[in-house]
């Protein structure tokens, strides 16, 4: 896969990428990610990028121009366009399997006060990673690119993000290590029985409890 992400301020993104998985994927040539400056796409003799906002009001409004100068030169018949903005699609996991089968995704990062509205017509997809708002589409970038990378084959093992939180809309069951016992609290019996069939649906009826606990509205779907 090829993630190429349009920003203003790449060198927010230094060692996001250089730790772990991400960076062993990246070594590995899993995935393949560019970090591209829309600014160097200016028509401006001083590279600028933004303006005032027709109307009036506060901050400025990233320009059509670069942004859709910078598309056309690297999108190809392949290409998914991604506009990371508090008003897209909340992002959910499901949406993290469906990117990862994607040849090639572009991710738009906005900034300042927000964007030329024209802007959206050039993208595919509209995300929202949550109901605020950051000061740019930086931190909603790495947040895609981490959990769809993790997802391409040969990243982590299949059973890994098989029983991911979110799977079949459930939240992961709980998980234990050595000491058995640790300041009073026990690891569950079931779990030391290496009755395998005993283990699954402990683990399953588990995860159905914490779902209700914490996040009820998954159980509706």
């Amino acid at each position: 896969m090829k993630i190429d992400i349009l920003t203003l301020f790449p060198n927010m993104f230094d060692g996001v990428f250089e730790e772990s998985i991400l960076k062993r994927a990246i070594d590995d040539k899993k995935v393949e990610i560019r970090f591209i400056n829309f600014r160097d796409y200016s028509l401006d003799a001083h590279g600028k990028v933004d303006d005032t906002p027709y109307g009036g009001g506060a901050g400025m409004v990233l320009m059509c121009q670069p942004i859709f100068d910078c598309i056309k030169n690297i999108r190809t018949d392949h290409s998914k366009v991604i506009l990371l903005t508090p008003s897209g699609v909340p992002y959910k996991q499901e949406m993290a399997y469906d990117l990862a089968n994607e040849e090639h995704l572009i991710l738009i990062c906005g900034h300042y006060e927000g964007f030329d509205e024209r802007i959206r017509s050039i993208c595919d997809f509209e995300i929202s990673i949550g109901d605020y708002v950051l000061t740019g589409g930086e931190i909603p970038a790495m947040v895609l690119v981490d959990s769809i990378t993790r997802l391409l084959p040969g990243v982590i093992t299949d059973e890994s993000h098989i029983n991911d939180s979110f799977h079949n809309h459930l939240l992961d069951y709980p998980t234990y290590t050595k000491p058995r016992v640790y300041e009073g609290m026990s690891v569950p019996e079931v779990l030391l029985s290496g009755n395998h069939e005993e283990i699954r649906k402990y683990r399953t009826l588990e995860s159905i409890r914490i779902t209700k606990e914490k996040r009820p509205d998954l159980l509706e779907k």
